[in-house]
């Protein structure tokens, strides 16, 4: 079948390792389910695929793509939850994985996953806008839902627009009724973000009007200073990512005296996913696409995503 894949680990020069070609057909294991691949997303996580990050040598050649909308053996349409874990929340299961870490991803035309991370594609989403769901979007909803637990009227900020994390923030954050602040270095992706739902836009570092309840952290150390310094007396960092670095320094003086809270967020469970495309049907919110391409043109395609040089999300369809 047709796939792009990660043929070997490559950390100083991950596109050595892209190619795109063939792969041996996958077979599904018992209580497995064989999906036929439309439309797939690009994440950061691809990227990491490519350096080795998080991926066992041994594991390569490996499939690249996490999410992915289709169709299943039966001619429904599907989308696909990545996290492959067990228990009632499946993302604290210490032995979870997602696609294209332990098992083979979406970027091909078939994907096999366990039955339970199947759930029906509601009439009204696109496959392309399915797609962007399970892991960008998701994560962006656990942040603000479970583990924020943000409630109307509250003002958030999100640090850093463009990527898929960030703009979806932005848009649920304003379909969920909160003040939703952001910071970029971009002018014309600040006018975007606007665009899209953000009630205002400052430049990253500065001195904000008032403090926030929460901040929205996906950028790690070029950043978690200025988040720390943003919240007002017991307010809260809920992280899920860090792009600029893991190992920021950590000014415990002012969390511990603001007696501020720092709140770790991945990914999201089969059930968020539900509740999340729900949410979009109910308010009428749909992930925002940058691009779609075919799943040929995958090398310009994740180019682009490592330049930073997207507003929203890019889709590779079949």
């Amino acid at each position: 079948m047709f796939a792009v894949y990660a043929s070997h680990p490559s950390p100083q020069d991950p596109f050595a390792a892209l190619v795109v070609g063939e792969r041996p057909d996958p077979t599904p294991a018992e209580g497995w389910v064989k999906i036929q691949v439309q439309a797939a997303s690009i994440n950061h996580h691809d990227l990491w695929t490519l350096r080795g990050v998080g991926i066992a040598a041994d594991a390569f050649p490996m499939i690249l793509g996490c999410d992915a909308a289709g169709v299943d053996e039966d001619g429904r349409d599907v989308v696909v939850h990545s996290v492959i874990g067990s228990g009632v929340d499946e993302t604290l299961d210490p032995a979870r994985t997602l696609l294209s870490e332990r098992h083979q991803g979406t970027f091909a035309d078939y994907v096999v996953v366990p039955a339970r991370n199947v759930l029906p594609r509601p009439a009204g989403i696109t496959a392309a806008e399915a797609a962007c769901l399970p892991t960008a979007w998701l994560t962006a909803y656990r942040m603000l839902v479970t583990r924020g637990r943000l409630q109307q009227g509250e003002t958030i900020l999100v640090q850093g627009v463009g990527g898929g994390v960030s703009t979806a923030l932005i848009m649920l954050g304003n379909a969920l009724g909160l003040r939703v602040w952001a910071t970029t270095r971009d002018e014309a992706k600040g006018e975007r973000a606007l665009a899209v739902g953000a009630d205002a836009v400052f430049a990253s570092g500065a001195r904000l009007p008032e403090r926030v309840e929460a901040v929205m952290e996906t950028v790690g150390a070029a950043t978690w200073e200025h988040s720390i310094k943003s919240l007002v007396p017991g307010g809260r960092i809920v992280i899920s990512g860090a792009t600029t670095g893991p190992n920021p320094p950590a000014d415990l003086t002012r969390i511990f005296f603001k007696q501020l809270s720092v709140i770790g967020s991945t990914m999201g469970t089969r059930d968020e996913l539900a509740a999340l495309m729900d949410l979009c049907l109910t308010t009428g919110l749909r992930p925002l696409i940058d691009e779609v391409l075919p799943m040929t043109s995958a090398p310009q395609a994740l180019a682009r995503v490592a330049a930073g040089d997207v507003f929203g999300k890019v889709v590779l369809t079949r």
